[in-house]
């Protein structure tokens, strides 16, 4: 069965697709046929995904049972309004089936598919979906990227607690993204204090992937 790993992060431009390639990168290096797939992008104009054409330029590199797949296959969903699926869609009721047979497509091209979510875990689809639900409906293990600002405590304890009232397995990565002065000083003695580890998206990617597989 393919395992199924689910990006997710504390809002929009935290670092997910970023995130998402190195994690690509690692499990490929380890022997594994990678997959991945973005369910819903907005902000898509003509065949401009920016997210979703650098995801599977960077899967097509890395498994080359992927040679066929198009864009659309990454992305199944796609709007053109830049806002929560819910407003870009005008409200439409998220058509699951068309996520399933995408992933079922996927699935049988590798050992692991990563999914990348929209902006953050209570980002709205339609009238009952958010994203974090679906996390939960894909069975997936996730990854929660935060970032190293200030307000990136208040920001982590939240979605860390909503994915614990949802009983999804998971673990968090700060992508620091240049600010581990200001991360060091204004936020890491908090987490070092109520932590066991701090992994970072730049520094620590093979022990996230190593969690990760295990959840």
């Amino acid at each position: 069965m393919t395992k199924r790993i689910f990006i997710t992060a504390t809002n929009t431009d935290i670092g997910k697709t970023y995130t998402t390639k190195l994690i690509l990168k690692e499990y490929a290096s380890r022997g594994l046929r990678v997959g991945v797939i973005k369910p819903i992008e907005t902000g898509v104009i003509g065949e401009v995904y920016l997210d979703g054409n650098e995801l599977l330029k960077s899967v097509k590199e890395l498994n080359p049972e992927f040679i066929n797949i198009e864009v659309k296959d990454i992305v199944p969903i796609s709007y053109k309004l830049p806002a929560a699926p819910y407003i870009a869609s005008k409200a439409k009721i998220l058509d699951l089936e068309i996520l399933d047979k995408a992933i079922f497509k996927l699935e049988k091209l590798c050992d692991i598919l990563i999914i990348e979510g929209a902006g953050g875990l209570y980002v709205p689809i339609d009238e009952k979906y958010m994203i974090i639900d679906m996390i939960k409906y894909f069975k997936a293990s996730a990854l929660l990227v935060t970032h190293c600002s200030l307000g990136c405590i208040n920001d982590t304890l939240l979605s860390e607690k909503a994915l614990k009232n949802m009983d999804i397995k998971f673990t968090t990565a700060f992508n620091c993204n240049g600010n581990d002065d200001g991360f060091l000083k204004i936020s890491e003695p908090f987490f070092k204090n109520t932590r066991e580890e701090i992994l970072k998206v730049d520094k620590n990617i093979d022990t996230i992937c190593d969690v990760l597989y295990n959840l």
